[in-house]
């Protein structure tokens, strides 16, 4: 029996063995987005992609492929561009569009195309779905995870809602948290030989604190906590029998 957790990569027999096991949806919301000269631009789906392998290894369940479309905050500026996200963030200098930033959705499409996927997920037979990567997809999917569970048969769970400060990943913008994550996860995808060498000088649109300090250790200690918080949750709820479970 293969045991790739990815659905796309799944023969029926084993799509049926792994749903019988442990009936939970893992959903990366991702991005093609710039993080830093440093990282790759598909860094938010990589590392929500690569955590949820990881909860399906210990919990079982079916890894989704990612979305890469997302919604974010907008402004227009006064020579008629439009700047996305990160683009007119405070660490942006100036205001400018960020090269391979190429992702955004309204709401509205994005929450639709989530919704899909919900209905979807419970006709296949999932009992639970956990979303999980872009910060502005995670508040989306937060907001509306509450209608959905009164009109499909499952459980949503959002890190917003349901995990709070216990969830210890993707909580910066391609800073010391994503980029400790990225290098936990796939290294080759990290060079932070791309950075500044001088501490004086911040990475153009990179929030939160100094990737120059990230390690493929402190983003194993980040994983390994969320992934406790997560247990303990799936648990609380039923989806899993202990937090420890391995389900697969």
């Amino acid at each position: 029996m293969d045991v790739t957790p990815h659905y796309e990569a799944l023969f029926p027999e084993t799509f049926r063995a792994r749903l019988r096991a442990a009936p939970i949806g893992w959903l990366p919301l991702g991005t093609l987005e710039w993080h830093g000269e440093h990282m790759a631009l598909g860094s938010d789906a990589l590392i929500a992609r690569g955590i949820f392998e990881r909860a399906a290894q210990r919990f079982g369940g079916i890894v989704f492929p990612a979305i890469h479309l997302g919604p974010d905050r907008t402004a227009s500026m006064p020579d008629g561009r439009v700047l996305q996200g990160m683009e007119f963030d405070a660490t942006t200098v100036p205001p400018q569009q960020l090269d391979g930033s190429c992702y955004w959705a309204p709401e509205g499409i994005f929450l639709a195309m989530c919704e899909a996927i919900v209905a979807q997920a419970a006709r296949a037979g999932f009992r639970v779905l956990v979303a999980d990567g872009h910060g502005p997809s995670r508040r989306w999917w937060g907001h509306a995870v509450a209608l959905w569970e009164s009109r499909y048969p499952l459980q949503l769970v959002s890190v917003a809602r349901d995990l709070g400060a216990g969830w210890r990943c993707q909580n910066d913008h391609a800073a010391r948290n994503e980029t400790s994550l990225l290098l936990a996860l796939a290294p080759s995808l990290v060079d932070l030989s791309r950075l500044p060498p001088d501490r004086n000088q911040w990475p153009q649109g990179v929030a939160g604190e100094d990737p120059r300090d990230a390690s493929a250790a402190y983003g194993e200690a980040l994983i390994a906590e969320s992934l406790d918080c997560l247990g303990k949750y799936l648990h609380r709820i039923g989806a899993i029998v202990d937090a420890t479970d391995r389900g697969s």
